[in-house]
């Protein structure tokens, strides 16, 4: 699944922070700088994406879903929870 595969080149990029890379810069400060910036692009995000849904915007409410989706995985992967935790909690809500 491409959001697997997505997911493990983020942990990459945080793990090798190779230089030009969007993560790395992202991240490049002390942890909580790191965190800050991540949490800052996720609101941001976000609000693009109510914008978009609200504007009824069909492909702008796609773009801004996948870099919602996109800067919440490099939270995940930032605090080193695994897709599959938040998998399992989505099988749990199922029940």
């Amino acid at each position: 699944m491409i959001l697997n595969e997505v997911f493990e080149t983020i942990k990459k990029r945080i793990e090798e922070r190779p230089e030009g890379s969007y993560v790395a810069k992202l991240i490049e400060d002390d942890e909580k700088s790191g965190l800050n910036k991540i949490c800052e692009k996720i609101g941001e995000e976000a609000v693009e994406l109510i914008l978009a849904a609200k504007d009824n915007k069909r492909e702008e409410i796609i773009h801004e879903t996948a870099d919602l989706i996109f800067h919440v995985m490099i939270l995940l992967a930032y605090k080193e929870i695994e897709l599959e935790e938040i998998y399992k909690e989505f099988e749990r809500r199922r029940k």
